[in-house]
């Protein structure tokens, strides 16, 4: 199986690494979530394949702050603007148009791209300490319960990732709901 991966990282050190490359587990909403600058392609690969997830699924990206999130963010209407505002920060995941700096594989086979601004304490200061947006998939392979601890992200995951951020998962049981920012249809 390899060296034990760090379990504990203090979130400011994760900052660090997370702009150095490292993809890292971090608590959410409801489980850990696993994540990366999502302008480093080898890190957005990294996580895909340590999920064994297809390319074509796309990523979330979470903010801690609006500002995190905007330069994503293609030309909205009012409408979608103000579904944004009652719901973030929050647990609902937004699909929204996407500026020309959506990577790729953040895209996946999509027409627009999936944002979260996170009201989960341990996710936003570590977008904070990070200064941007990160990739927010939960930290499990294709098909696998989602996990709740560092532990069962070390024994899910193993050294195909650098370690975990130290915090605690919240409350919710399941995952954030999916919604299109412009017609408000919900896909989760």
């Amino acid at each position: 199986m390899g060296p034990a991966i760090p379990l504990r990282i203090p979130i400011d050190e994760a900052g660090d690494q997370l702009r150095q490359g490292a993809v890292l587990a971090y608590p959410t909403e409801s489980c850990f979530g696993l994540g990366c600058d999502p302008a480093n392609d080898e890190a957005l690969e990294r996580v895909l394949m340590a999920k064994e997830r297809a390319e074509a699924k796309g990523l979330i990206l979470i903010g801690g702050a609006w500002e995190h999130l905007r330069p994503y963010t293609g030309e909205l209407s009012e409408a979608a603007r103000a579904r944004l505002a009652v719901l973030w920060p929050g647990p609902v995941t937004f699909l929204v148009p996407p500026s020309e700096r959506v990577p790729a594989r953040v895209q996946g086979a999509h027409p627009k791209v999936a944002l979260r601004l996170t009201a989960h304490p341990h996710a936003a200061r570590l977008c904070h300490a990070f200064g941007g947006a990160l990739v927010s998939t939960s930290a499990n392979r294709e098909g696998c319960p989602a996990p709740r601890t560092a532990e069962e992200v070390a024994a899910e995951l193993g050294n195909r990732i650098d370690g975990c951020v130290n915090g605690r998962v919240g409350m919710r049981v399941r995952p954030s709901a999916i919604v299109d920012a412009e017609t408000g249809h919900r896909f989760r």
